[in-house]
C-alpha cells in the first residue's frame, strides 16, 4: 500500500509540475529544450498590471517555455520568497517586476551564486552591483513624468499663477512612483506659476486614489486646479471623489495621469480626464526574446525601452477601439 501511495504521489507531483505554467487546456506540451522561467509579478492592483500579466503569460508558453508564476500581492516579502523558491527549483531564468527599488541585494546574490540569470521587467532595482541582473525591459518613468508636466504647462498657456497641483503618488518606494515624481517636478519647477500643494500615495489603486483625493478636496476646498496621478486607476478613483464633491472633473480640475488603459480613454471620451501618458504593459513578446538571449549566454542591452505616446481628449474616441488593455 505504501508503494502504491508513493507512486500516486509522484504521479500527482509530475502532473502538477506540468500544469504550473498557467497555460490553458489543449496547449502543446513543453519541449525537451524548453526554458523554465520563474516570474514574480507585483500583484493585480490595476488594469495595467492585469494586462501586463496576461501579456507575459501569453508569451511564455510551451513548447519554448515552462512558466512558474507567482503573484506577490504588492508585498516585497512575498516576492523574495518566490525568488528563493525559483532558485530552489533550479529554474533557468528568473524574471520579476519588483515591488520597490531597494532590498534586493541578498536574494539576487543567491540567484547569481546559483548561476540563474535575472531579467527585470517594468521596474528597476537599486542594488550595489548592476551585474546582479542581466537586463531591464520597461518604460522610462522619469520621461513619463516629464511628459505629464509638459502637458500641464501647455494646457495652462495664458493662465496666471498660482496654479495649484495635487499629486497622487504610486506605491511608496517603487521605481515608477519615484521616477514619475522626479520627472514631473523637474519640468514644473521651471515655471513659477505652479505649486504642488498636496502629494500623497494612492498605492496605484482606484480605491485609494478616491480616498486620498477626498482628503485633498477636504483640505484644499476649491483651491485645486490640476491633478497629476501616477496611474490611470488612481485618476479614475479621484474622478469619482471630485464628482461626489460637486465639482466637474476635467473642467474645474484639469487631470493628467499615466498608463493609457481603456478606462482612461473612456474617461477622456466622457470629458472627465484631460490627458494620459502611455505606459505600454504588453511586454510579453519582447520579454520572451530577451529571455532566449540571456539563457543562451548572449550579450543583451542593459536597458530595453518601449515606445509610448501622450493622448488627449480629442484623440480618445478614435483611439479607444485600438486599446488592447
Amino acid at each position: 500500500m505504501r508503494k502504491i501511495l508513493g507512486m500516486a504521489a509522484l504521479l500527482c507531483a509530475a502532473v502538477l509540475a506540468g500544469c504550473s505554467g498557467g497555460g490553458e487546456g489543449g496547449q502543446a506540451a513543453a519541449g525537451e529544450d524548453a526554458i523554465t522561467v520563474g516570474f514574480s509579478q507585483v500583484g493585480a492592483e490595476s488594469e495595467w498590471r492585469t494586462a501586463n500579466t496576461r501579456s507575459v503569460k501569453e508569451a511564455l508558453v510551451a513548447p519554448d517555455f515552462t512558466l512558474r508564476f507567482s503573484d506577490a500581492q504588492q508585498k516585497q516579502e512575498n516576492q523574495i520568497k518566490a525568488l528563493r523558491s525559483f532558485i530552489a527549483q533550479g529554474v533557468d531564468v528568473i524574471a520579476f517586476s519588483p515591488v520597490v527599488e531597494t532590498g534586493w541585494d541578498t536574494v539576487l546574490r543567491e540567484a547569481k551564486a546559483a548561476n540563474i540569470p535575472v531579467v527585470l521587467t517594468d521596474r528597476a532595482v537599486n542594488v550595489s552591483d548592476d551585474a546582479l541582473y542581466a537586463t531591464l525591459i520597461g518604460s522610462d518613468f522619469v520621461e513619463e513624468g516629464r511628459r505629464a508636466a509638459r502637458w500641464v504647462i501647455e494646457d495652462s498657456q495664458g493662465k496666471d499663477g498660482p496654479i495649484r497641483i495635487v499629486e497622487l503618488q504610486g506605491t511608496v518606494g517603487s521605481a515608477p512612483a519615484n521616477d514619475r515624481m522626479r520627472g514631473f517636478k523637474e519640468v514644473i519647477d521651471g515655471d513659477s506659476r505652479f505649486e504642488i500643494v498636496r502629494s500623497q500615495s494612492g498605492d496605484f489603486t482606484r480605491a485609494r486614489g478616491k480616498e486620498v483625493m477626498e482628503a485633498f478636496l477636504k483640505a484644499e476646498g476649491d483651491g485645486i486646479d490640476v491633478l497629476f496621478a501616477h496611474n490611470d486607476d488612481m485618476a479614475i478613483g479621484a474622478i469619482q471623489a471630485i464628482e461626489e464633491a460637486g465639482r466637474k472633473p476635467g473642467t474645474d480640475i484639469r487631470i493628467v495621469s499615466i498608463d493609457g488603459v481603456r478606462g482612461a480613454f473612456e474617461a477622456m471620451k466622457a470629458g472627465k480626464l484631460n490627458a494620459t501618458v502611455e505606459c505600454n504593459p504588453l511586454l510579453g513578446p519582447q520579454l520572451a526574446d530577451l529571455i532566449r538571449e540571456v539563457h543562451a549566454g548572449r550579450e543583451v542591452p542593459k536597458r530595453v525601452m518601449v515606445e509610448e505616446g501622450v493622448f488627449t481628449q480629442d484623440q480618445a474616441d478614435a483611439e479607444l477601439p485600438n486599446r488592447k488593455y
